[in-house]
């Protein structure tokens, strides 16, 4: 039986019955999933098996996996001097009755819990060690190279992008033209770092991106903690100076201010102070 690809339901995993699907994973991986530690999030479920490791189960329809694939964790595993959890395999299959894919991803645990939710308000205890392991891992991610493209919001990171969303927000700035593309984690926030020891993980969306994506997410996440935010914006100093860490900053502002932005938001009065700040410095060179 063949489905269009356009049939795919829209589904919560934080809601939607997924015993089935773990009871596949276990005997793909032969192991046993601890149904008390179980997490569900919209796209994806996780939970820690017997053998002390963690499997991370994610839903895909078909029109949402693009030519580079959707093996973000895997291809992760070979970057050089990045802390993550170890990869130790995986397995992914086609669902039967709809046209979407499903993968597990087996990966050692955290050496800490997650830091928080995404967007955080209030500001985290955080070593000077654990800045230090922030800091290198993403240098270290910056010189490695790879031929994926930045998905952030499962969307590919283009030039055009970055053009159409940093002028339909802020019409002023005319020259949008990135610089410098590196690696880039593309989902960096505080739900996917842990302490007290660093460790970054879900690299669904991984790939080259503008120079300073990853600070500039990093800093919106932080933004209703002005403190954090500032510590964000001291420790990628050279990132939010260079050109491309500007516009990236402008693009994160611009999805805080945009049309969906919540009067209520914290962070909007932040974002729109830091970016007429970031655009008079665009304008002056």
């Amino acid at each position: 039986m063949t489905h269009s690809v356009s049939a795919a339901r829209a589904v919560d995993l934080r809601v939607e019955p997924v015993d089935r699907v773990l009871d596949r994973v276990e005997r793909s991986l032969r192991t046993r999933l601890d149904p008390s530690t179980v997490v569900r999030k919209r796209r994806s479920v996780g939970a820690r098996t017997d053998r002390d490791t963690w499997v991370r189960v994610e839903r895909r329809p078909l029109d949402r996996i693009p030519g580079q694939g959707w093996n973000g964790t895997e291809s992760a595993a070979r970057l050089e001097g990045v802390a993550q959890p170890a990869w130790w395999g995986c397995v992914v299959w086609r669902d039967a009755d709809e046209p979407v894919m499903w993968r597990a991803d087996e990966t050692d645990l955290l050496p800490g819990k997650p830091i928080g939710t995404a967007v955080l308000v209030e500001e985290p205890a955080l070593s000077g060690e654990w800045w230090r392991a922030f800091g290198s891992s993403l240098d270290a991610l910056a010189r490695n190279t790879t031929g994926r493209v930045a998905t952030p919001d499962t969307v590919t990171m283009t030039q055009g992008l970055v053009t159409e969303s940093v002028q339909g927000v802020f019409p002023e700035v005319i020259d949008t033209a990135v610089g410098r593309w590196v690696p880039a984690h593309a989902d960096l926030n505080w739900a996917n770092m842990s302490a007290p020891a660093f460790s970054l993980f879900d690299w669904e969306d991984w790939g080259n991106a503008p120079q300073g994506l990853d600070a500039a997410t990093l800093w919106g996440a932080s933004l209703a903690v002005p403190a954090l935010a500032d510590r964000v914006r001291s420790e990628r100093r050279h990132d939010f100076e260079s050109r491309d860490g500007r516009l990236m900053t402008l693009f994160v502002c611009a999805k805080v201010l945009g049309p969906d932005a919540h009067p209520e938001d914290p962070r909007v009065e932040p974002a729109r102070h830091r970016a007429r700040q970031v655009i008079a410095e665009l304008q002056t060179g």
